[in-house]
């Protein structure tokens, strides 16, 4: 058994799957345990900017227990599953372009396209965070039939007092010119220290960091030119499926007043504003983590309404 997981953890099963957009090769990495046939919650899971899937949904530290989301939704058994982006991880990254927030829903798309197949579905759950919320979201609002139930953490709608992009928008002719940007260790460990310091472990930060460098020294500029200058990416009013909003309380990149607004508009009653204490951005490598799994998992599995004011 290996000493970064619980008893537990080990009865979960991961497959790796390939699927193509066109003619671009897509990585999807699978979860679960027993089997992924004929299961109850089909979740999948959407990363943001600066990082690939497996580094944000399956990151494994030693001494954290369930430090992989993947690994606690598979055991209370989802069919658990997350997409690298075109241009990040193990997806394909050699066309020019920058692969902005609508090329990501597209390569959404096509991995639920692959899944419904695949597990003989037609919907899921969806959990996006930061810009994988805009992809998440502008999916959900051009697909609503294909996604059940969507949480949303970490977003921004307009970019109304967010200060991390009024800061980021000082580098936006830098963004323009290049489709990619450099990044390293460094620049990994610097988003836990914007909002507020000591809200993860340093040994959580070591190895997010390290698994992210592994798999990209460079990332795409798509996701911060659309988030520094082409917001608003969706309109809440057609997102029409049950949603829950998540905002860690110390987030620098989603400001309450933004989301509260975004929530309003949402039209479906069925509904959900959750803030989370003691968090920043990255929810799930954060040291209040396991309040952000049981966040999502109450929403994903709660009742359906039995009476919705039709008599």
């Amino acid at each position: 058994m290996s000493k970064n997981l619980n008893l537990d953890e080990n009865k979960v099963i991961g497959i790796e799957h390939w699927t193509y957009k066109e003619n671009i090769r897509l990585f999807l990495w699978e979860k679960f345990i027993s089997s992924p046939l004929n299961k109850k919650h089909t979740l999948l899971f959407i990363h943001g900017s600066s990082m690939a899937s497996q580094p944000t949904f399956d990151l494994h530290v030693e001494d954290r227990p369930y430090s992989s989301a993947m690994n606690w939704f598979a055991l209370q058994g989802f069919d658990v599953w997350c997409l690298d982006m075109e241009g990040y991880g193990h997806s394909d990254k050699d066309r020019d372009s920058n692969f902005d927030i609508s090329n990501g829903a597209n390569d959404i798309a096509a991995a639920c396209d692959y899944i419904f197949e695949l597990r003989c579905i037609d919907n899921l759950y969806m959990y996006g965070i930061s810009s994988g919320a805009l992809r998440a979201s502008l999916f959900a609002q051009n697909n609503p039939s294909k996604v059940s139930r969507l949480a949303l953490d970490a977003m921004v709608w307009t970019g109304k007092d967010s200060p991390t992009l009024e800061n980021r928008r000082k580098k936006l002719p830098e963004f323009i010119r290049s489709n990619r940007r450099k990044i390293d260790y460094d620049f990994v460990r610097s988003i836990f220290l914007r909002d507020h310091e000591g809200s993860a472990e340093n040994s959580v930060i070591d190895s997010f960091a390290r698994a992210i460098c592994a798999l990209d020294d460079s990332i795409p500029n798509g996701t911060y030119v659309d988030m520094c200058k082409n917001l608003p990416i969706v309109n809440p009013e057609n997102i029409t499926m049950p949603t829950l909003i998540m905002r860690g309380q110390w987030d620098g990149i989603a400001s309450m007043d933004d989301l509260l607004d975004f929530f309003r508009l949402l039209p479906n009653p069925d509904k959900q504003f959750k803030v989370m204490p003691g968090i920043s951005h990255a929810s799930f490598q954060q040291k209040n983590y396991l309040l952000a799994y049981q966040i999502l998992y109450h929403f994903l599995t709660q009742p359906e309404p039995v009476f919705t004011g039709k008599l």
